[in-house]
């Protein structure tokens, strides 16, 4: 018999530790909050300040932070795909690709005993806990039914992005929907994918229906609107209507036309409220990262960082930067040769596909879609740093110095995307603390409710809406008219647009953590089984004296070139070192299976069918 876990969610417990500061808000006085433990419970829920200070840590556990600040050194079955090459540490790349035998890792879910530890990522059980308590009670709060609203608005919200988190991995979940003393609570069983989506569904209409109207600015600026609410309902009826819930070919479970129509409503609504709320993409795709708060009007869902409050900076800017520039490159940044691959040509026009440019493997660089040089920085090009402006170039071949220190780490390219081009190298942060550049990180943007509504559109054949989205994407990207309309014209049926959206996906979001859960709702992650990762290396003509042209001779190389490239520079492919073997993702991967602690320790929590012992089956209803 299965003990009951004893997880974290209680009444009292449960809304009384309080934190002084929620990171999803845009003002930095926000954050200046004392701590409010010891608060009784019915002082919390009628009282808006001590609901804020409640509010506040709910934002500070839910709201997604950078990726990699979160999980250092460790690849799990959210980050996992093709766009990083990281077998730069023994056995991390086999880990994260499932390769010989080793599982992925799983850390969302798990036995943690009685105590509310507050912690981010320890336990979404504990995240759900705080909701519950506030959906719970606050209707039974002496504050005005205005206030109520606004209240409750965010907090289903916030619900239903955790129930989405933990269903787009594990197909389904236990629910916990009301408040639980920790020594009785019983978890019981996994509720089906339909049953968890119905949830999620609900939590999100009533949150569109509560933020009617709700604005926020000042210290409020950053929290769930409106509009917010609607992209995220949007954004769940697309993964119910994905592959991944409504496989095409499953006799047992049958493909269900309907819910792409409803994703369809649902993510035209949804833009059209960010359109009608002010939302427009930044003009200058650079420039969508290094635009914070209020001026970036491209954002629906983010997190914000200060580069001068105590506990609020990070250091991604220095996992980002070459080691001339106070850098640490991480393999989390490092691409693939098939991400660099994929950019299209300026005038939108795939690499193997003829058109006004040509493409030319060694030059890699020439001729791509503008995305392609605003994220990258390879041999020879400019990467404007510590306010060197364009004069700053970065060299990546083996055994080059910058500014006389050596870029040991040998780095092929660079992804610059996330770096600040005014930060002086010596304000690079050593950990996730205080300084750098206070980059928000930005977890829903427009072009991602533009490329929701795209997929809908598509698979409910209105390629021409759907290739509107896509084109507007590319004109703010810069790409060419050229003499396919953008690239597009040769997507001429569903299934030639449904691969042109998920590449542009690829390329619009590339290290914005949404490839994986791309691949795994299209039921595509198990079809890098095969594959190899890898990257490219730059290194120097056999001959050539790399002292000289570090000493300052590679100035007078014109990189653009070809000839005068191929006198000094040699690329190879590199792959995965000994002890790595190709990409091994079983099919049934696409749904994961529970921590072996909570399977344990739970009440009825089984296996997912595939893994050992597994008799779950997601789709069931």
């Amino acid at each position: 018999m299965k003990t009951n876990i004893k997880t974290i969610v209680r009444k009292g417990l449960g809304i009384l530790l309080m934190s002084g500061m929620l990171t999803a808000c845009n003002d930095d006085k926000f954050f200046l909050l004392e701590d409010r433990n010891g608060l009784g419970s019915d002082v919390v829920w009628n009282s808006e300040g001590s609901i804020d200070f409640h509010l506040n840590k709910t934002y500070e556990l839910i709201i997604p932070k950078w990726p990699h600040q979160v999980i250092p050194n460790r690849w799990e079955i959210h980050l996992a795909n093709d766009e990083n090459y990281f077998a730069s540490v023994a056995g991390h790349a086999a880990r994260a690709m499932g390769i010989n035998g080793e599982a992925l890792h799983n850390h969302d879910v798990f036995y943690v005993g009685n105590i509310y530890t507050l912690n981010y990522g320890s336990n979404r059980y504990m995240d759900i806990a705080r909701c519950n308590n506030a959906i719970k009670f606050l209707p039974e709060s002496t504050i005005s039914e205005t206030s109520k609203r606004r209240f409750l608005g965010q907090y289903h919200a916030m619900r239903a992005m955790v129930y989405l988190e933990l269903v787009k991995i594990y197909g389904g979940t236990p629910l916990v929907l009301e408040p639980q003393d920790p020594q009785n609570l019983e978890a019981k069983g996994r509720a089906s994918a339909r049953a968890c989506f119905d949830v999620i569904i609900d939590d999100l209409t009533k949150a569109v229906e509560y933020l009617e109207g709700v604005t926020y600015a000042g210290a409020d600026f950053g929290r769930i609107t409106q509009e917010a609410a609607a992209s995220l309902k949007a954004k769940a009826l697309l993964y119910w209507a994905s592959p991944q819930f409504n496989p095409l070919n499953d006799p047992k479970h049958p493909y269900d036309a309907s819910r792409w129509q409803a994703a369809l409503e649902a993510n035209k609504a949804a833009y059209d409220l960010c359109v009608t709320k002010g939302h427009s993409l930044v003009a200058d795709y650079a420039e969508i990262w290094r635009t914070k708060g209020a001026a970036n009007k491209e954002a629906i869902i983010s997190r914000s960082y200060s580069s001068t409050l105590p506990k609020r900076g990070h250091n991604e800017e220095r996992k980002n930067r070459p080691e001339s520039e106070g850098g640490a490159p991480d393999r989390a940044y490092r691409a693939t040769w098939k991400l660099l691959q994929a950019y299209p040509m300026k005038d939108g026009n795939r690499i193997d596909q003829a058109g006004n440019y040509s493409y030319d493997a060694v030059m890699f660089w020439q001729n791509r879609d503008p995305r392609f040089t605003a994220t990258f920085a390879y041999n020879g090009s400019a990467y404007p740093l510590s306010n060197k402006g364009n004069s700053r170039i970065q060299w990546t071949y083996v055994g080059a110095t910058v500014d006389g220190i050596a870029e040991s780490a040998n780095w092929g390219i660079y992804t610059k995307k996330f770096t600040t081009p005014t930060l002086p190298a010596s304000n690079v942060p050593l950990a996730n603390d205080v300084g750098g550049s206070g980059m928000d990180w930005i977890e829903m943007r427009l072009a991602e409710v533009m490329l929701n509504y795209a997929d809908c559109a598509n698979e409910t054949g209105d390629i021409s809406t759907a290739k509107n989205m896509v084109r507007t994407i590319r004109q703010r990207a810069g790409i060419e008219v050229g003499n396919n309309d953008y690239g597009l014209g040769s997507a001429a049926s569903i299934a030639d647009m449904r691969d042109l959206i998920l590449n542009e996906r690829m390329i619009e979001f590339a290290f914005e953590n949404k490839r994986n859960s791309d691949l795994r709702r299209t039921r595509r992650w198990h079809l890098l089984s095969g594959e190899s990762l890898e990257t490219i290396r730059i290194e120097l003509q056999p001959g050539v004296d790399a002292a000289a042209l570090n000493a300052g001779s590679r100035n007078n190389i014109n990189v653009e070139n070809k000839a005068q490239y191929q006198q000094n520079f040699r690329m190879s492919i590199q792959q995965q070192t000994t002890g790595f073997g190709s990409i091994n993702i079983p099919e049934y991967h696409n749904f994961y299976t529970f921590h072996n602690d909570f399977v344990w320790r739970g009440v009825d929590i089984y296996p997912t069918i595939g893994w050992a012992g597994g008799t779950f089956d997601p789709l069931d209803n």
